[in-house]
């Protein structure tokens, strides 16, 4: 989840190493991309293979690098664990690194990259294809020569999988049944569902699938420096008159090109307030994942029935909305699937990266 002092640390990554060049080296930069290439594969493998191994790419004799190998375990149980409470199988992982510094004294390199990351899964008691999603991070690493190899003495990034697996909503084995969704998604009169899902896909930024090479729209300011771009990507999805869903920027709700976002473009609760009082868009249900996935006398089959790609999840902590996310789909089972900014998210289950505490508020955009 977002926590500010996470925010906070991300700020002074991107600051001191996400748009600086390769610096040059005492080191041969080829032999660090080759070992940061292997080091992410294997990560890669170990998230989704039960017997895989990491230890060889950390000093365990070192707090730091101990820490950071204890980082890695605590993501594949969150996982898997995740993955136990949906009746899902993780069956694969691919992984892609675009290193944006390197920087070398003596026996340390220190790299910033971005993280794109393939995910893969099956349904452990349905006849299904495999599904696959998204996610992206960055990185900020220093690597030690020691004994003729590199290792990690350190790292961080800011990870959609950092939970407490203790803490995940449902029960081990079992398997949600989603309504499914057949409807065709096409553009409106007002809304342009259809471009709004497009632009979400286009610049989800480092999340494996995502277009635009990675990258964010030039044409916005990049929030994550000042605690979150979340809902700056929400409203851009909504509003971009070009690319995305072409609602008419309208009251306290601009973006000013060149200038950035007002308050209600880039806060979550100003966002969410806006949308609905303007008649832009309209509460569908509220509740935690338990309550939310149960059928009531309003909404027989769910709730999740009524949202349509396009639409918007509000995630909220301690009655504040902490995050916006994008509906941009469903899997097979009818599982939404959202793309987010911050860390960011391709086609990913809607409640992964939250807890039992979390409530959603489901958002419908009125075409």
């Amino acid at each position: 989840m977002i926590k500010t002092a996470y925010l906070s640390m991300f700020t002074t990554l991107i600051l001191l190493f996400g748009s600086s060049p390769i610096a040059n080296t005492n080191h041969s930069e080829e032999e660090i991309k080759r070992y940061l290439d292997e080091l992410f594969a294997a990560r890669s493998t170990f998230l989704v293979k039960p017997n895989s191994k990491m230890t060889k790419y950390y000093d365990q004799a070192t707090r730091s690098s101990r820490n950071a190998f204890r980082v890695e375990e605590k993501r594949k149980t969150y996982l898997n664990t995740w993955g136990e409470h949906r009746g899902i199988h993780f069956t694969g992982s691919q992984s892609k690194i675009r290193v944006t510094r390197i920087q070398t004294e003596g026996d340390t390199a220190k790299v910033s990259l971005a993280h794109s990351q393939k995910l893969s899964y099956i349904y452990v008691d349905k006849v299904l294809p495999p599904q696959s999603f998204g996610i992206g991070t960055w990185h900020s690493l220093t690597l030690k020569k020691k004994g003729g190899s590199w290792i990690v003495l350190k790292e961080w990034y800011l990870d959609p999988l950092d939970e407490n697996p203790k803490l995940i909503e449902g029960s081990i084995g079992d398997t949600v049944n989603f309504p499914l969704h057949n409807e065709t998604i096409k553009d409106g009169q007002k809304y342009k569902r259809k471009k709004a899902v497009e632009y979400a896909d286009k610049y989800a930024g480092t999340a494996w699938g995502a277009g635009n090479k990675g990258r964010y729209n030039p044409k916005y300011m990049n929030y994550n420096v000042k605690g979150g771009d979340c809902t700056n990507f929400a409203s851009q999805v909504l509003g971009d008159q070009e690319e995305g869903g072409a609602l008419q920027m309208k009251g306290p709700w601009r973006y000013r090109y060149g200038g950035g976002g007002t308050r209600t473009w880039v806060q979550t609760d100003a966002f969410k307030s806006f949308i609905i009082r303007s008649g832009y868009g309209e509460m569908i249900a509220s509740g935690t994942f338990a309550e939310l996935i149960k059928p009531t006398s309003k909404h027989p089959d769910t709730a999740f029935a009524k949202l349509l790609p396009g639409d918007l999840i509000a995630h909220v902590l301690n009655n504040d909305v902490d995050h916006f996310s994008v509906v941009t789909g469903f899997d097979d089972n009818g599982y939404p699937l959202v793309n987010s900014h911050t860390a960011d998210r391709y086609r990913a289950p809607f409640d992964l990266g939250w807890d039992k505490h979390t409530h959603y508020i489901l958002i419908h955009i009125n075409d």
